[in-house]
């Protein structure tokens, strides 16, 4: 018997027609849901960079929300608060804002006692000046109290202690010291004892188009040594204390009364010239800068002085952040200068940092106090 050749019912071909439609718009929705996730959202992805660029940083931590908005408002040229690039200045203490400041004293205090009192190529050549100051040195390092007058002390032994040697010298010897063990720490040297949050601050504020300076209390030759290398901001805006560089073949001779010759080199002159705290470092970031500051970053009385000038009578928007060194499990806190400290943020109008509670960590993995 022979098949019949049949048709196909109508009822047929529209389930054909409907099922051809579904594929093809199931087809649209995945390319539709593919194209929107391979293209984020630009403003989350901005959100998202902001944040891994302070990523050391707590959620909670008042300086990550201010500046933050702070860059935000000053960066945006339809911003009231816009500040043209090349007025974007910030200026940052070094001992105890940028690195530790108390191991158990200053990198520089730690660099003379070892100049005078441990260095077997000058120990017995050291001055009777040199080594009272380095006693009183001694004396701070135990008690933690800074002597009066040990300022003007210490950089005068400075100054005598390294003089003759050329800048190179100079630089060289700081760096040897610098990666010598920390006292206080384990799995760390003097020259790792850098904030890593803060460095956050300042690689957050390049990209922004600032130009970032160090002024510090500490001799210019040796912030130059210890920050050198690592941390990314080129010496010429390194600023500290100053002593004398004189010509090798000048003697005694006022330097308008001698001719740089082919043979002199540039050595240190043996003179303490200024102590670069307080006043002195508004009256320095006139003379070396000429621009008025828009951020501040200290730690400490001797930058409420940098602090007052960058915040008061500024054209553009200003602001000034100090640290309280309250942390005593990672950092050597003192919780009274702490305190001394975040009392004078509220009263002058600065924005205070709290190592223990805005800190992730301080000086990363594998780094603990003894």
């Amino acid at each position: 018997m022979k098949n019949k050749k049949t048709s196909a019912t109508p009822w047929k071909i529209v389930s054909a027609v409907l099922a051809v439609a579904l594929i093809a718009v199931c087809c649209t929705w995945v390319i539709t849901a593919n194209t929107t996730q391979a293209q984020p959202d630009p403003q989350s992805s901005a959100q998202q960079a902001e944040a891994d660029s302070l990523s050391l940083w707590t959620d909670s931590a008042p300086l990550k929300a201010e500046l933050t908005s702070y860059i935000n408002d000053i960066t945006d040229e339809s911003s009231a608060s816009y500040i043209p690039v090349e007025s974007r200045i910030a200026v940052f203490d070094m001992d105890g804002t940028l690195c530790c400041e108390t191991d158990p004293g200053y990198f520089d205090h730690k660099l003379l006692y070892h100049r005078v009192m441990e260095d077997p190529d000058y120990k017995d050549k050291a001055s009777d000046v040199e080594k009272e100051t380095c006693k009183l040195i001694e004396e701070y390092f135990k008690t933690g109290e800074y002597p009066s007058g040990l300022d003007v002390k210490h950089g005068t032994a400075v100054a005598t202690a390294f003089k003759g040697m050329t800048p190179e010298e100079f630089d060289a010897y700081v760096k040897a010291y610098r990666d010598t063990p920390m006292e206080s720490y384990t799995g760390m040297t003097n020259g790792q004892a850098f904030y890593k949050p803060m460095l956050q601050v300042v690689e957050y504020l390049q990209a922004n188009d600032f130009k970032v300076y160090i002024i510090s209390g500490t001799d210019r030759l040796i912030t130059r040594g210890l920050a050198d290398g690592i941390i990314n901001i080129p010496l010429a805006q390194m600023i500290g204390s100053d002593e004398s560089l004189v010509a090798s073949g000048q003697g005694d001779s006022d330097g308008l009364d001698y001719t740089f010759s082919k043979d002199d080199k540039l050595v240190t002159g043996g003179k303490f010239l200024i102590k670069n705290l307080k006043t002195n470092k508004v009256t320095v970031i006139q003379q070396e800068i000429g621009v008025q500051p828009v951020l501040c970053f200290g730690n400490s009385s001797g930058d409420a002085a940098m602090a007052n000038f960058t915040i008061n009578n500024n054209k553009y928007k200003a602001a000034a952040f100090m640290l309280c060194c309250d942390d005593t499990e990672r950092e050597n806190g003192n919780i009274e200068k702490a305190e001394k400290m975040r009392a004078s943020c509220k009263e002058n109008g600065y924005t205070a940092i709290s190592m223990k509670d805005d800190w992730t960590t301080i000086y990363g993995d594998g780094v603990t106090k003894k």
